[in-house]
């Protein structure tokens, strides 16, 4: 491949190469790359902390406030806005500029919108705005917090894309708008999801911190509880885990719906639901019902699983009708009638609030560019502590250029007093000179700011009346250049003038609290299961079913052609049959929901999703708190408790880590007073040893060498003994045979964990090893 001919400066490190003009295509597609990722991280997925704003909501701002469209300006087409954006700043599609600005006057995304729009501006249910060509737009009365101030030297001015028009690269800012709008976007490598909050909250969290930057987080957050999002609802994170997150940056909240209850007639009720969490909009909970209650069968599968049969029937059982209401009157009334009057009210709440997304998660990313210009994730203190070092550096260049303008206005003034004491002297130099400007300047001792100011003046404005007021200005402006120049020189009187105009915006524009942030537990929806005996009958082919009761004949079961019994556990129906793969991952299934014993059951395979290429070998039900040990054919172990291999997940979870050609051994259950645990090879190898060597894991694992085994003589029994000893049941001249191993007779055989063991000596053939009870 040849290299791609392109200048460059070398990169340190890089060799050299003759005549610098050359550079490989993969170092090329690197820094292209980089420069993409830059350009995407800064030029538009991040807000600035400065201003909160991406640089094209910034440009829209911009342009609108250069076009003349302020809150009581006659608004003009989108599409004359959207031109003007992408012809002057921001060289990019229309319709993501039109996006942007669209989302900016959606008063359900923004919580303070920047942007008062006309017309159909798109809705929480999903409906997009109607074309750039049939809306208008203007600034609204908040957006002056971001534009009031930029002709007065507060920010710099930078190029825009072809250096023909100048934009700032920044808005002055009079509050700290990222954090009352929020933001959210994806950049490359990085992403950030910022929460709206509520402006008094956010100006009194800002006002505090410059007062005492040594403030507390708890005094801090308990000025700035938590975020307020545009559709209310209510915050059921507890403080302290809000706190955490706002320490941190990063975390996720728990948001849920607001309804009340409405009586009717004849003692009948409906729920009704008036707030949803953010990004919940009525279809989507409206479209959630329609599912649980009318569910599709999954991909791959022949019915609906025994989950969805459940489901299905509990939200039958409880819901009778649901419709949407919202309107111009109210932007969210979803109303929901029970199936009869006597339902639980909580009940049915918590139902619908774990079933649909009434009740989800929002999460946090506080990641932004900051004063810097680097992109990182910050705390809530760092953003308010870099905003308002913006805001001060802001205030001080604004007093700085005003402090300019009062000085030059009274050098002028001052020129103009020289033309009022001496009027007939200044017009006689005037009429006698040739070069008037610098005969006055000579004359008088005047700049040539002063002399081109007097050349320009009227002949009305060298009236009586007009020294009078030149004396009162210029007496005012003195006054106000001492007030600027004490704001410059005293950082207490700046504070104190930062403290005045934030608390003035704040009770301009602020407004009270939609979302409540009141801690609560998370909805679970738990089936009320009748705890009662049940045996668990498992086929060989994996066909599970279950029967009332325990103590039955397990030679009555039947099975199909080809299949025959595995097990028959006795457990209750508050239980769960754990089933082990070939690849050593765990799946549960609660024994409530297997069918009945009176046909041949369901397989297994159908209320999981297996791990493809594996298979299921073994499965146990019994308590959550029974013991089993769980080895493997290579001679690895560890005991666990059955509620340790329990999982929610279909897709079950990995237990038994195997080496390559190991697979796990039927699981032997862990009875009460065992003090041993016996081991036999296929070759007939024994060994036992102290079941305190037996290492538990609880979180499953490798385990630790059992017995050590050759590759020929794999494990073939594992049993926990107690002090009654063992059976070793087989065959002896063709009939059956049994002995008990106890005392000094198994005495010879105990040793320690991982040894090979000893060849088991006994008439029985073919043994099988089972405790003494």
């Amino acid at each position: 491949m040849t290299d791609t001919q392109l200048p460059l400066i070398p990169t340190p490190g890089e060799p050299e190469v003759p005549g610098g003009e050359h550079i490989s295509l993969a170092l090329y597609a690197e820094q292209a790359y980089l420069d993409y990722a830059v350009s995407v991280v800064k030029g538009r997925a991040l807000p600035d902390v400065s201003d909160g704003q991406k640089p094209v909501q910034r440009r829209i701002l911009y342009a609108m406030d250069a076009m003349g469209l302020g809150p009581t300006a006659k608004p003009v087409k989108s599409a004359r806005v959207v031109g003007d954006v992408l012809g002057k700043y921001h060289p990019h599609g229309d319709q993501a500029a039109y996006d942007a600005m669209v989302r900016m006057a959606q008063g359900f995304s923004l919580r303070y919108p920047l942007i008062d729009g006309q017309g159909n501006f798109g809705s929480r249910d999903g409906d997009g705005a109607a074309a750039m060509r049939y809306t208008e737009a203007r600034l609204t009365p908040i957006a002056r917090l971001l534009l009031d101030e930029l002709d007065e030297g507060t920010v710099d001015f930078i190029p825009n894309y072809d250096g023909s028009y100048q934009e700032p690269k920044n808005l002055p800012a009079r509050l700290p708008m990222v954090l009352l709008n929020g933001a959210s976007g994806i950049a490359v490598g990085m992403a950030t999801e910022v929460p709206p909050h509520n402006l008094r909250e956010v100006a009194a969290a800002a006002v505090a911190l410059l007062k005492d930057p040594k403030l507390s987080d708890e005094a801090l957050y308990t000025l700035l509880p938590g975020p307020d999002f545009p559709g209310g609802g209510q915050i059921i994170t507890p403080a302290a885990d809000i706190a955490q997150i706002f320490r941190t940056g990063r975390g996720s909240l728990k948001v849920r719906a607001r309804w009340t209850f409405e009586e009717m007639a004849r003692g009948q009720w409906q729920l009704v639901v008036t707030e949803l969490p953010p990004s919940t909009s009525g279809q989507k909970v409206l479209e959630e019902i329609e599912e649980l209650t009318n569910p599709k069968i999954k991909a791959g599968k022949k019915t609906l699983s025994p989950e969805q049969q459940q489901t299905k029937a509990t939200m039958l059982g409880l819901l009778d009708a649901v419709r949407d209401e919202s309107g111009k009157e109210a932007s969210v009334r979803l109303v929901f009638e029970p199936k009869t009057s006597k339902v639980d009210r909580d009940d049915f709440v918590n139902t619908l609030l774990a079933n649909t997304s009434m009740e989800s998660g929002s999460s946090v990313n506080l990641v932004m560019v900051g004063s810097d210009g680097r992109p990182r994730q910050k705390s809530m203190r760092e953003i308010l502590t870099e905003w308002l070092a913006f805001r001060t550096h802001t205030v001080t260049r604004r007093t700085r250029h005003r402090l300019d303008k009062v000085k030059d206005r009274i050098h002028v003034l001052e020129g103009r007093m020289v033309v009022y004491l001496n009027v007939d002297e200044v017009i006689r130099t005037i009429r006698e000179s040739d070069e008037p400007r610098p005969a006055l300047m000579a004359a008088f001792s005047l700049s040539e700011r002063q002399a081109e100011d007097i050349l320009e003046m009227r002949l009305r404005q060298l009236a009586r009346l007009e020294g009078f007021k030149i004396e009162q200005e210029l007496k005012t402006l003195k006054t106000d250049q001492v007030k600027l120049e004490d704001l410059l020189e005293n950082a207490g009187a700046m504070k104190r003038l930062i403290v005045k105009e934030i608390e003035a915006d704040a009770k301009q524009y602020g407004d009270d609290r939609r979302t409540l942030i009141e801690a609560a537990e998370r909805a679970s929806v738990e089936a009320r299961v009748v705890d009662e005996p049940v045996t668990v009958i498992v086929s060989q082919k994996g066909w599970l079913r279950s029967r009332q009761g325990h103590g039955h004949d397990s030679s009555l079961y039947t099975f199909k052609a080809g299949d025959a019994l595995y097990g028959a556990f006795e457990c209750r129906t508050t239980d769960s049959l754990i089933a082990i793969s070939s690849s050593g991952r765990v799946y549960s299934v609660p024994v409530l929901g297997l069918p009945s014993a009176r046909g041949d059951g369901v397989p297994v395979t159908t209320m999981i999703d297996l791990e493809p290429g594996s298979r299921i070998l073994h499965m146990i039900a019994s308590a959550p708190s029974s013991r089993w040990l769980l080895a493997t054919r290579n001679g690895l172990g560890f005991m666990t408790r059955l509620s340790d291999m329990s999982t929610r997940q279909r897709g079950g979870k990995q237990f038994m880590s195997l080496d390559e050609g190991d697979e796990p051994q039927r699981p032997v259950p862990v009875f009460d007073g065992a003090t041993h645990v016996a081991l036999l090879t296929a070759k007939e190898r024994f060994l036992v040893f102290g079941l305190e060597e037996v290492k538990v894991l609880s979180s499953g694992g490798r385990g630790t060498t059992l017995m050590d085994l050759d590759a020929k003589d794999p494990l073939a029994q594992v049993v926990p003994i107690g002090p009654a000893g063992l059976r070793i049941a087989g065959v002896y001249r063709n009939k059956p045979f049994e002995e008990i191993l106890n005392g000094a007779a198994l005495a010879i055989y105990i040793g320690k964990r991982a040894r090979k063991g000893k060849a088991l000596s006994g008439r029985a053939k073919q043994p099988v090893l089972s405790p003494v009870l």
